[in-house]
């Protein structure tokens, strides 16, 4: 088995569309966790809050640049994720190709790195 992460990501028109109707968008997407659960590959799900109550910490100069959200160029936000832990990237495409999203929205599928499989982990 290997672990999988399902990353939500959104624009603010697909985030606007999905407030909308969120008492829709909150029974769906529960009725999904409620599957995960059943199928025994859940492993963690977790939304983040609006970005404007958020920082971003910049590394791109000599010393890190701060910023309070929002974000104002930001085309997609990282709205949250679903950790799964399934036989197969094949599987785990499966469980996102069924996750009720907004249109406009994405589920990015990563796998989760062993710790034996990054760089310098042993040292840690």
């Amino acid at each position: 088995m290997a672990k999988y992460m399902l990353i939500m990501r959104g624009t603010d028109e697909s985030n606007a569309a999905m407030m909308a109707s969120i008492d829709e968008a909150m029974a769906a997407t529960g009725r999904f966790i409620e599957e995960m659960i059943k199928a025994e590959v859940l492993v963690a799900a977790e939304g983040l809050d609006d970005p404007s109550r958020g920082a971003v910490v910049d590394f791109g100069g000599e010393v890190p640049v701060v910023t309070d959200g929002p974000y104002g160029e930001t085309r997609e936000l990282f709205g949250g994720y679903f950790l799964l832990d399934v036989a197969t990237r094949r599987e785990a495409v499966e469980w996102a190709t069924r996750f009720p999203a907004v249109r406009g929205s994405k589920l990015e599928v990563r796998r989760v790195a062993e710790a034996d499989e990054v760089p310098g982990s042993e040292r840690i």
